[in-house]
């Protein structure tokens, strides 16, 4: 019995000692996720959506258009820190906040809310950097067809909108089926983004992009401009 014994104690000696490295290994993953703040991301009780530690010591709020030029701009000239450096850290929480300007800023912020957290800033990236291509879309709308939409009511044409501009292939690709899209697609959240124009219009926004930083707003709008204020 005594060399079953032996080699059944030789087989777990062997097996923890195995067993450490994958567990240090595991608590290095987790570890390494937990510093990388750019794979944490929530909506915020304010209506935004937010990207990075909760517990940033600078915590940046955008509110953006996906229509606007200017979005557009300071989300390319950003791309390289803005997330990728100082988000990552944990020093800078980013949330950005829909404030439409159009209806087509209407139809493309509905839908991306839709999408998961996550999801969401993927797909808002893409609007503002396909910007030109998708709203170039409803030139293609024949004139006998525009009275038609002009007569539908906000949800119904936000629906059609979707459609026309192509956003639903883009919400397919983040995460945003039919399905999804036919269950999110309600007046109540049309009312919340119409609520979440309004608060920025209360706190002082005018146009976009308008930043806040730390619950101040901010008198410039141009990634030159604010980053030194992240330092």
């Amino acid at each position: 019995m005594r060399r079953p014994l032996l080699a059944t104690f030789a087989a777990l000696a062997a097996i923890t000692a195995l067993a450490g490295p994958a567990t240090d290994a595991a608590a290095q993953r987790r570890a390494a996720a937990v510093q990388d703040w750019t794979r944490v991301a929530a909506r915020t009780p304010e209506g935004g959506f937010r990207i990075g530690s909760p517990d940033a010591r600078i915590k940046l709020v955008e509110y953006l258009s996906t229509t606007c030029g200017h979005c557009a701009a300071f989300s390319r000239e950003s791309a390289a820190r803005l997330i990728p450096v100082h988000v990552r850290s944990g020093r800078v929480s980013v949330e950005y906040r829909n404030y439409y300007l159009n209806g087509l800023d209407v139809a493309a912020a509905l839908l991306s809310r839709c999408a998961s957290p996550a999801g969401y800033f993927a797909m808002t990236h893409e609007l503002l950097a396909t910007q030109a291509t998708w709203t170039a879309r409803i030139q293609s709308v024949p004139a006998a067809r525009r009275p038609q939409l002009q007569a539908m009511a906000p949800l119904q044409l936000t629906g059609e909108l979707i459609t026309i501009l192509g956003l639903d292939a883009v919400g397919q690709r983040h995460g945003i089926g039919p399905a999804a899209r036919r269950q999110c697609l309600t007046q109540a959240n049309l009312d919340r983004l119409e609520q979440l124009h309004d608060q920025g219009a209360r706190a002082g926004v005018q146009g976009t992009p308008t930043f806040f930083i730390n619950g101040a707003i901010q008198n410039v709008n141009t990634w030159a401009e604010i980053e030194p204020r992240l330092q």
